[in-house]
Order: C-alpha cells, then structure tokens, then sequence
C-alpha cells in the first residue's frame, strides 16, 4: 500500500510530529471526507510499500526525511510557484522552496522530488508572459535536481471562485479562465522550457490540455517508489478523478486543514477555517482533523 500524505492538507509543513507520532505509533484514523465513519490506516514498515508526500514547505520536516528513509521508500511533490502575496499570502520565498529540493536532490537523489508548478493561475498579475519567465527562473535554479515537473490549470470550482474573488477585492487584480487553446499554448511553452533544462513536463488530470511534447501525470507514482526504493513496487492505476493515472494509495490528511492561505486551493473552504483547525489540532490524537 502506497500512503499519500497528503494531497488534502500540507503534513510535512503543519503536521509533522502528528505525523511522526502516528508512525510510531504504527496506524492512524482518517475523516470519511464523503461522510461515513472513519477508518485506520497501517503505516507500519510490513503494510506500507511507500510515502507520498506533498508540501510547499519541507523545512522543519527534512530533518525526519533520513530516519523515514530507513523504514520506507519515499518521494516528495513539492510545488513551488512563486506567486504574488496576493494569490499566496503564506507559503515561504520561492528561492528557499529550490533550496529545500536541491538539497533534497543532494542527500538522497533527484528521483526523491518532483516539482510542482500548479496550479497555473492567469490573472492580472501572473498573465502568460509572467508564467514562462517566471516558470523559466525558476527550471533554471532546479536544472539538475528534479527531473520532472507537474503543471496543471486551475479548476474553477464554487469554492476556488469564492476564494479567489475576495483576494482579488482585497489585492485590486483580476483573475479569469482562460480559453482552451490558450491553455494548451502556454503548456507546450513551458513543457519547452522544463526540456531545455532536463525535465519531462507532465499535466495533472487535464488530458484537453495536453498537446504532443506534454505528458500525462502520474503523481502517485509505484515507478518512481521503486527506483528510490531499489525494488519493484506494484499497485493497480486509479485514478482520483477522470485522466488522473494515479497508481491507488491511502491518503491521511483532512480537507479545511492548511494554512498556507492560497486563494486558488480546492481542499480549503475558508481559510480562517483551516487557520482555526490548525490552532486547535492537537498532535497526540489519531487523527489529523
């Protein structure tokens, strides 16, 4: 069994000795978030074939990467954009997010993170022209360290709208969602940019994007779990949403959780809601949220 840990919620930067609590402790409770009642997750060495970690902060938390690594194979999606503050008021620079992965990159292999520029957000301040020189900056400095990046366009959910809409009220920008063949423009320009410096561009569950030099994304990834682990790890493909090629694993975190205060996120309703969970989280108790 692979562990995500965890596409709903930011673990390695707000819940790390929850975390490490729970391996310790050899299984954690998951919230149903379809309702329901919740269920445990083993995580111990005999049931979990690796972890999947997702973050945009892995600060406090690499110091735990090397003492994980001696039970589990691991791997580490961390998205780095290097947004205005307006679209994300709380993640940290953008130049100490490439330090976290080159030094990642240094210790334990470029296979161990991929990274993540998504999702593509086009607005008044990040327009096309800003992402290419942008996303151009950034492959530079990550050149040699990463051998994939992950894109994807935002979905514009009811909540993302919300969200969305009242950072721009409060930043005085504008934000809209661009055609179809912009889109797919823009992803075959930055796929160009990501293979002069090394890197396989690949698009999250967003085939209609896709145009010839742009990969499908597989973020949950057995293949790459194997090569750090040195041994073939298996589990069947399925997907989380459609065109999603996601090999099947558990995820741990919650949903209205993270406290990174992006204004385009799908698992925060509110963030003063997420704010007010993380303050009242308590690291000792099964569950996360």
């Amino acid at each position: 069994m692979i562990v995500s840990a965890s596409y709903r919620t930011d673990i390695p930067a707000f819940y790390g000795d929850w975390f490490l609590h729970r391996l310790a402790a050899g299984s954690c409770a998951v919230a149903n978030p379809y309702g329901g009642r919740p269920y445990t997750v083993s995580l111990t060495p005999e049931t979990v074939d690796g972890f999947v970690f997702w973050t945009r902060n892995l600060r406090l938390f690499y110091p735990n990467l090397a003492g994980i690594g001696r039970d589990y194979p691991f791997i580490v999606q961390y998205t780095i954009t290097g947004y205005p503050r307006a679209l994300e008021s709380g993640t940290i620079a953008a130049g100490y997010a490439v330090a976290d992965l080159q030094r990642l990159a240094g210790e334990f292999g470029p296979r161990r993170g991929v990274w993540r520029y998504d999702p593509v957000v086009t607005s008044d301040l990040t327009p096309p022209d800003w992402h290419r020189e942008n996303f151009t900056r950034l492959a530079e400095s990550l050149a040699g360290s990463v051998d994939e990046v992950v894109m994807s366009f935002a979905h514009v959910y009811t909540k993302t709208k919300r969200n969305l809409g009242a950072a721009a009220a409060r930043g005085n920008f504008a934000w809209g969602d661009p055609p179809d063949g912009e889109k797919r423009q823009l992803a075959s320009g930055l796929a160009a940019i990501a293979r002069d410096h090394g890197m396989t561009a690949a698009l999250c569950s967003q085939d209609s994007y896709r145009v010839d030099d742009v990969a499908a994304a597989r973020c949950i990834d057995a293949g790459r779990l194997g090569d750090v682990a040195g041994r073939p790890i298996t589990a069947r493909t399925r997907g989380n949403r459609p065109d999603c090629l996601c090999h099947e694993s558990r995820d741990i975190g919650a949903y209205d959780s993270c406290a990174q205060g992006c204004a385009y996120c799908y698992a925060v309703r509110s963030p003063d809601r997420a704010r007010q969970n993380l303050a009242a989280h308590d690291p000792a108790q099964p569950m996360l949220g």
